[in-house]
């Protein structure tokens, strides 16, 4: 989970991960999504995002082509979750209490 929250938390990281969500892109193609970064810094980015389990690649020819892999998310987004459940939980029992308090004067 770790590797995945600090590969997010880069603006060029989530973007890629943006442009891979409905389907399989080219590097090359993620690239020019990003003409003021250099091919090889692009590279660098997906490989941190592959690393971090949350792109899969795959080869055809000389080709590279990279889709998102949600399970790669998934423990990261049930840590969320969770933090955010606690939330609500605790805004509904003070809600729930202010409502008895005022229910009983």
């Amino acid at each position: 989970m770790d590797e995945a929250l600090r590969a997010v938390a880069d603006p060029t990281r989530r973007a890629i991960l943006l442009l891979v969500r409905d389907g399989e892109v080219a590097a090359g193609d993620l690239a020019r999504h990003f003409p003021g970064i250099s091919r090889p810094a692009v590279s660098q980015h997906l490989r941190v995002l592959t690393s971090a389990g949350l792109l899969g690649v795959r080869r055809d020819g000389n080709r590279r082509l990279y889709r998102l892999r949600r399970e790669g998310l998934s423990e990261a987004a049930r840590f969320i979750q969770d933090m955010w459940d606690d939330r609500l939980d605790r805004l509904k029992h003070a809600a729930e209490l202010e409502e008895r308090e005022q229910g009983g004067s």
